[in-house]
């Protein structure tokens, strides 16, 4: 296995499992600087593997741990955690931005932030796991990260509808209804939307692939930072 090159030995630490150098530096590497460096790999193909290792992984843990859950159930907790929400929240969990490979262009729109960029990312580590470590360590790696999303049951929930749990706690604390709005950048079969909400005197925004994605992830933002500050003044 090639050694792990210094500045990746952080990401390591925070992933807790040993990966393969060339297949760690594969994972982070986004098609934008791919393109740019000549064609070089990126990190699709293990994205792609990562996927069914994370769907495996939740499914199994899942169904063993929630026998009184009925398949519907099931499906909808499942979809919560492998959502692009959801994946980007564990990415930055781990700091996982700063070691992205991005082309000049999604650096200049911040890639590093995005989330359908994070959860893609994401995934690919896991896939980049399973190469390396095995499926056991994968499976490990996978249930360690997303264990947050289902022991905390507020949390959970925002996550599986973030635009619904962030009108309830607004309503809670007395603030505005959420307001968005939305802009789209890129070719047709690459458009990548942003979306702003604003609550009051709080604006957060988030992207993805589709309107609904970006909304989703700028409403989870909004409601993990008016959660913060409504646990700091006690509310």
């Amino acid at each position: 296995m090639t050694e792990v090159p210094a500045g990746e030995r952080p990401l390591i630490q925070k992933l807790g499992v040993d990966i393969d150098a060339e297949l760690l530096e594969r994972a982070l590497t986004h098609r934008s600087y791919a393109y740019e460096h000549g064609g070089i790999p990126h990190n699709e193909r293990l994205e792609f593997l990562g996927d069914s290792v994370l769907g495996l992984a939740v499914t199994v843990m899942l169904f063993t741990t929630h026998p009184d859950l009925d398949e519907g159930a099931l499906a909808k907790r499942r979809a919560s955690v492998v959502s692009t929400v959801a994946l980007a929240e564990v990415a930055r969990g781990i700091g996982l931005g700063a070691h992205l490979r991005l082309g000049r262009g999604e650096e200049q729109t911040g890639g590093r932030d995005k989330d359908s960029i994070l959860a893609d990312t994401m995934e690919a580590v896991f896939g980049a796991t399973y190469l390396s470590a095995g499926p056991d360590a994968a499976t490990a790696l996978v249930l360690r990260l997303t264990e947050p999303l289902l022991a905390d049951p507020e949390r959970y929930g925002a996550a599986m509808d973030p635009k619904t749990s962030l009108q309830e706690l607004a309503a809670r604390l007395g603030s505005p209804p959420p307001s968005y709005s939305v802009l789209s950048a890129g070719p047709d079969h690459d458009r990548v939307f942003t979306a702003t909400v604003t609550v009051g005197e709080l604006a957060c925004t988030g992207s993805g692939t589709s309107k609904k994605t970006a909304e989703m992830a700028a409403a989870l933002t909004a409601w993990r930072r008016l959660s913060e500050r409504a646990e700091s003044a006690g509310a």
